[in-house]
């Protein structure tokens, strides 16, 4: 299950996944949400918390997942995974050579963190002069 969480405005999307992710949570809640957000506002800050009962993705959600990462290649200025089993850090790394924008895995107990990480994008960017 997916849920999006309060801290959702402007250009920061802020979600969390529960039990196991199906392809209907991306077809039905984040697709939607990136697709709105964009227009709007461009690049995208995303936090992705994954909480104690993520027990992982299903095979159409795996699809899903690869197919917007295909899709949105340079529509994330930083996405931040939180929590989740030790392959998440793993998919993480991956993440920041098939997006533009910069990846990242903290621990769950560093939430907080990761909010302020993707909210800090000036201090990962050059500005060109």
């Amino acid at each position: 299950m997916l849920f999006i969480l309060p801290d959702t405005a402007g250009d920061l999307i802020v979600v969390q996944a529960s039990e196991k992710l199906t392809a209907e949570d991306y077809q039905n809640v984040l697709v939607p949400l990136i697709n709105e957000k964009i227009g709007p506002y461009g690049p995208l800050r995303v936090v992705i918390y994954l909480d104690q009962s993520f027990s992982g993705m299903e095979a159409g959600a795996v699809w899903e997942d690869a197919k917007l990462g295909l899709e949105h290649t340079e529509d994330f200025l930083r996405l931040a995974v939180v929590g989740g089993p030790d392959w998440i850090e793993w998919a993480t790394k991956l993440g920041n050579y098939l997006i533009k924008g910069e990846t990242r895995h903290f621990e769950e107990r560093q939430f907080l963190q990761a909010l302020h990480w993707v909210d800090d994008v000036e201090a990962g960017v050059q500005t060109e002069q």
